[in-house]
């Protein structure tokens, strides 16, 4: 586990808002250096300027998760710059509604391509400089966040890209923990599951690909995307909130990270009716009149 902060390096993904600027700011505040990336250049800038102000270190570089290439180039420039990083906040996001047989292929390809993609790529190439810091050093730490959802441990309807991806993300990230426990102990892995929280992904519109522009929305979707809004718009619990629940972690080498504990309830429910072999569970068995708001919806009623 990472038991100080000063003096080391966080990269991380999606940092022009929402939990990976609320993460910066804490890693700002505890001495870190910071490695920002977003592919929103005027959310990016916003956030170099705030961060330097406070007197970290910022290597700010605008990029797209989803681009083997420019994720390669900006780990070159963490390691000429930094050195290894000592915490990886895979956290890069966005998200796209729609009963799953609507979906575009550009839709799969976006989605897919910054929500696990963009994990890979932080996992497939900052993973290997950590463990070589390790093994440079046995008293150096370090840590890997990888941004899920409850959506990748349930299966709400209506959200099938959303959902594909993280289920993906939650795999990938219990495996990494698993293959750096066969090979290290000085690199531990979480992964972030948050609820509704209100955050830039319910506009994730406005990052949408340019090969996308003008391609029209489904009325599936924008209905998923008016439930999606005001549920997010809703919440209680805020990034801030939330990147504090993500430290924690790290310090305590924890590794399911959850915005929303109470929403538990229902991952047990799926899990029982899988080992019993039953057919999915009710998603609406608590809130009943969303169900039937969304069904009228979608049939038209």
């Amino acid at each position: 586990m990472i038991e100080s902060f000063a003096g080391k390096t966080a990269v991380l993904t999606g940092a022009g808002s929402g939990f990976g600027l609320e993460c910066a700011r804490i890693a700002a505040q505890r001495g870190m250096n910071l490695v920002l990336v977003d592919v929103q250049q005027d959310a990016l800038e916003r956030a170099r300027e705030e961060l330097q102000a406070t007197g970290a270190q910022v290597l700010a570089r605008s990029v797209d998760v989803s681009d083997a290439a420019q994720m390669e180039q900006l780990a070159q420039a963490v390691q000429q710059r930094f050195g290894a990083p000592h915490f990886v906040f895979n956290n890069a996001g966005v998200g796209s509604g729609g009963l799953v047989w609507e979906n575009s292929v550009r839709d799969w390809q976006w989605v897919l391509g910054v929500n696990l993609w963009g994990v890979i790529h932080g996992v497939r190439l900052f993973t290997p400089m950590m463990l070589d810091a390790a093994r440079a050093d046995p008293q150096w730490r370090g840590h890997i966040v990888n941004t899920a959802s409850m959506a990748g441990l349930l299966t709400p309807p209506n959200m099938g890209v959303y959902n594909v991806s993280k289920h993906a993300v939650v795999s990938l990230s219990e495996t990494l923990y698993q293959d750096l426990r066969l090979v290290t102990d000085q690199i531990g892995a979480s992964v972030l599951c948050p609820y509704f929280v209100p955050t830039g992904i319910s506009h994730s519109e406005r990052n949408r690909p340019q090969a996308m522009e003008g391609e029209p929305f489904t009325a599936s979707q924008r209905i998923g995307q008016a439930m999606t809004s005001k549920a997010v718009e809703s919440g209680k619990v805020s990034a801030a909130d939330v990147a504090a629940k993500v430290f924690d972690a790290v310090l305590e080498n924890r590794f399911y990270i959850f915005s929303h504990p109470q929403a538990l309830g229902n991952v047990q429910s799926r899990m029982e009716h899988i080992v019993r072999g039953e057919n999915p569970p009710d998603p609406f068995a608590e809130r009943p009149q969303v169900g039937e708001q969304l069904r009228a919806a979608l049939r038209g009623g």
